[in-house]
């Protein structure tokens, strides 16, 4: 059964399907944005090999031609090299401003594909295809689109909404299951910021999600978009409420870095660490009870997912050196860090005063856990 969720963005505005079988049906979908029945697809080595037969000939039944361009997978992908790459083959093929752009692949290859697209001609319209959970529930929605460079993870960027995301649920049977752990990260994320009734769902249901149950998945990822959409239309380029999307991104994101956005921390486990971090420092702050943390911590584990530094494999750098690259992050204001802390479950809130010498030590500990 077809879900929809709208993305009301005035003459911006997009809808996000949710189904299973999308990617078959993708050329009927996408058919009505087309001036010529051409599309351009760029996507990675993985995903090109699982699913681009299949997306291919469901744009051909609909009379829609398609070239592709296959990039690496993996975070390194999502930098300058590959961006000039991509830019650089989409205007070879005479890709116009009224043209179609596919970003069909996870997070990465929406994220880069998404600021390609915003940077050529001054803006092409793109569509996304997301083939991983992280990029079903989060990245693919909202518009923010960018690359990392050595400095830190999407501090270069723009915001540039698609046209249409094309969410299919089947796709999400052929993933790893640690890759499907790590996009749960951002599931539960939405629960934690502002959804305490969803993430009494995910406990009873995560297992039974997680262990393939479609009818589940469909639903976490609807109430996910939904929450997304919702926050987006208030708050479209991150000046208030859009911040709570960043619930966990801080110390997630400093630890990506720390690991050079390699194999050793995916972004969904990062943001899953940066979670239970957030949440133990504002039981530290008195913000919450202690109970809080210990549920967000009970429930990671039940999904056997990574919470703890010490679940990071190699060295990391000390307090002071992940102090500094959180000072990288794209919240600092005027030098100062704002975090996402919560007063509960479901009620978090941005911080911009947060006593450094608490975070110090919250981060102290988890270093010293890890020893």
């Amino acid at each position: 059964m077809m879900q929809t969720v709208h993305v009301a963005l005035g003459d911006r505005a997009y809808d996000v399907r949710i189904s299973a079988g999308l990617i078959a049906d993708a050329g009927g979908e996408i058919a009505p944005l087309l001036r010529r029945p051409k599309v351009w697809i760029v996507t990675e080595t993985n995903v090109a090999g699982l699913h681009l037969d299949a997306l291919q000939d469901g744009l051909r039944q609909a009379g829609i031609t398609s070239e592709a361009l296959i990039l690496p997978p993996g975070e390194a992908t999502k930098s300058w090299p590959f961006l000039i790459q991509t830019v650089e083959w989409l205007l070879a093929e005479k890709v116009e401003r009224r043209d179609v752009v596919i970003a069909f692949g996870g997070g990465v290859i929406g994220d880069l594909v998404g600021f390609a697209a915003a940077i050529l001609r001054r803006g092409v319209r793109f569509v996304q295809i997301p083939t991983s959970l992280l990029a079903q529930v989060d990245s693919s929605v909202g518009g923010k689109t960018g690359i990392n460079t050595s400095h830190g993870k999407n501090l270069v960027g723009a915001f540039h909404q698609p046209s249409l995301v094309l969410v299919d649920i089947d796709v999400l049977g052929t993933l790893a299951p640690r890759d499907f752990l790590a996009g749960y990260g951002e599931v539960v994320k939405y629960g934690l910021l502002g959804d305490a009734a969803f993430f009494d769902w995910l406990e009873q249901n995560g297992p039974a999600l997680a262990a393939g149950d479609a009818s589940l998945r469909a639903e976490a990822v609807r109430r996910s978009v939904q929450m997304k959409a919702d926050i987006v239309v208030r708050d479209e380029t991150e000046q208030g409420d859009r911040a709570l999307l960043n619930l966990g991104h801080t110390f997630g994101h400093a630890l990506e870095a720390a690991t050079g956005y390699g194999d050793r921390l995916l972004h969904g486990e990062g943001v899953a660490i940066g979670c239970a971090l957030a949440f133990e420092l504002s039981a530290r702050l008195g913000l919450c009870a202690q109970e809080e943390p210990s549920r967000v911590r009970a429930h990671l584990r039940q999904m056997k997912m990574k919470l703890d530094l010490s679940d990071i494999m190699g060295d990391l750098p000390d307090t002071d050196g992940l102090l500094a690259l959180m000072g990288q992050d794209k919240k600092v204001v005027d030098g100062q860090l704002r975090f996402i802390l919560a007063h509960g479950i479901g009620q978090a809130f941005v911080a911009a005063d947060v006593p450094r010498d608490v975070v110090r030590h919250v981060l102290h500990d988890a270093l010293d856990a890890k020893r």
